[in-house]
């Protein structure tokens, strides 16, 4: 299986000179017309605009200014109507599978019952909240944004990667990456060939508001709670708040009375009834998890649980977007939904399991192991690139704590055209569409996506690391109208 996966030829989206793929033709002769030499004009003036606009994220432990621009490539990655179709489907149906087995791991616990996952993994897991067994959020929806990363091997061919439950980021670069594209070519969207990804704040509003609490009545109010300008992602905390019309505020802005949290306004105190939370569970209220935590807000999760105000995401969400229980979300989606997964995973060894751990151990210089906790690149070893004394070291972390880590092959990622470091040609990408989980007008749980996503690209010629954290950047991502 390892193998296989590995060797197979690297798939080319645009396709070859002499061939080029019908979604990309009009890119293609784009770049022919325009020439490297004003597109690399073209990327530094984009580079103006991302810092003059202080679109930056962060990166700590390294020294120095942490803030940084993210790169950005000029060269869009397209996706045909039909292919952008299916993949929206397989990642509304993994959303919803996602959130049925949230509800169940704090309610009736039937998959477990069912012995189609082990107890062990879900009430053992850091991510696993008990304070939360018997909550009903509104319309039964634990996540609503979730970002289901997925990889292309193939002309047919796309894996999940891995599904975030939590607090997905990266949507900012989303809609900014479109928005200087416009600036810079308005050209290339006066036919109205590519479907907008604009919507997605009015989107993401409708969402927020559908989930209101039982105590809420009318209109309910939205803000976004953030950490503060030291968080890594803070430029879209504020990105958001600003394209949705909400407040953006911290901890200290907002207090519980009567299990009604309230917002310290000039104007006097106003009400809040859904609070998009960009805090880690254990920060969220001091009360109820961490005691030394400056930025929550203290009696938060009494309030939610008395149905005084909805959390986006819900505490203990992120038990849907570890590694290991990632490796069982085809079995949700047959047991939740009735019906066959859409999407692939990619093939996983679970090292708790003792024929896997040893067949990782074994093929270690193969394979991509990765901590079940671990985000952003970090706590992973590509195999194949590492040194010996880095496999070695892995090896021992493995056997120390197996729970703690899969592997997976080393896939052949499908790459896209690139301008990156004065030179022109394929470097690796994956995807990140956000799925927004809410409630229709019946009060049932429905889920939309905006036609588009974040593409990551490894601007590293050869490397399959994306993430901008590791060096990667980032592309616009078209979704064409018609069958293109």
């Amino acid at each position: 299986m390892s193998r296989q996966l590995q060797e197979a030829a690297i798939y080319d989206e645009m396709g070859t000179d002499d061939l080029v793929r019908a979604p990309y033709r009009s890119v293609k002769a784009w770049i022919d017309d325009e020439g490297l030499t004003t597109l690399e004009k073209k990327l530094r003036d984009a580079e103006t605009i991302f810092r003059k606009v202080g679109i930056t994220f962060c990166v700590y432990g390294e020294g120095g200014d942490p803030e940084r621009l993210i790169p950005f490539d000029l060269i869009p990655r397209v996706f045909a109507a039909s292919e952008w179709a299916r993949l929206s489907r397989g990642v509304e149906q993994r959303a919803k599978a996602l959130n049925r087995f949230i509800w169940d791991v704090y309610h009736d616990r039937d998959i477990i019952k069912a012995g189609l996952i082990p107890e062990a993994l879900v009430i053992e897991n850091a991510a696993y909240q008990p304070s939360m067994i018997g909550v009903d959020p509104p319309a039964g929806v634990y996540s609503h944004i979730v970002g289901v990363d997925l990889v292309r091997t193939a002309d047919d061919q796309f894996y999940v990667l891995e599904d975030n439950c939590r607090t997905p980021s990266g949507v900012s670069y989303m809609l900014e990456n479109r928005e200087i594209m416009m600036r810079l070519f308005p050209a290339l969207f006066d036919a109205g060939a590519v479907e907008p990804v604009e919507t997605y704040p009015a989107m993401l509003r409708r969402t927020l508001a559908s989930v209101k609490p039982p105590l809420c009545e009318g209109t309910p109010t939205v803000v976004i709670l953030t950490p503060g300008p030291f968080n890594s992602a803070f430029y879209e905390h504020c990105f958001l708040a600003d394209e949705m019309g909400v407040e953006l505020v911290e901890g200290p802005d907002l207090y519980v009375e009567d299990n009604r949290v309230y917002m310290r306004t000039t104007c006097g105190p106003q009400r809040v009834d859904v609070i998009y939370r960009r805090i880690d569970d254990e920060f969220i209220d001091p009360k109820r998890f961490r005691a030394d935590s400056m930025l929550g807000v203290p009696g938060l999760i009494d309030a939610y649980e008395a149905g005084g105000v909805t959390l986006v995401s819900a505490p203990g969400a992120g038990i849907a977007d570890d590694k290991a229980v990632y490796t069982y979300v085809p079995d949700m989606v047959r047991f939740y939904l009735g019906e066959e997964p859409l999407l692939d995973n990619v093939p996983t060894w679970k090292c708790a399991d003792p024929d896997d751990r040893a067949h990782v151990l074994a093929h270690i210089d193969e394979l991509v192991v990765k901590d079940v906790h671990g985000s952003g690149g970090y706590g992973m070893l590509i195999g194949p690139h590492a040194s010996e004394s880095e496999r070695e070291a892995f090896r021992e972390k493995i056997k120390a704590k197996p729970n703690a880590y899969i592997a997976q092959p080393t896939l052949a990622l499908s790459t896209c055209p690139t301008l990156a470091g004065g030179e022109f040609g394929p470097r690796h990408v994956d995807l990140r569409p956000f799925a927004l989980v809410g409630a229709d007008a019946s009060g049932e749980m429905s889920v939309a996506l905006t036609p588009g996503g974040l593409t990551r690209v490894a601007l590293k010629k050869g490397s399959l690391v994306v993430n901008s954290s590791q060096g990667g950047g980032v592309k616009d991502t078209w979704v064409l109208r018609g069958e293109s």
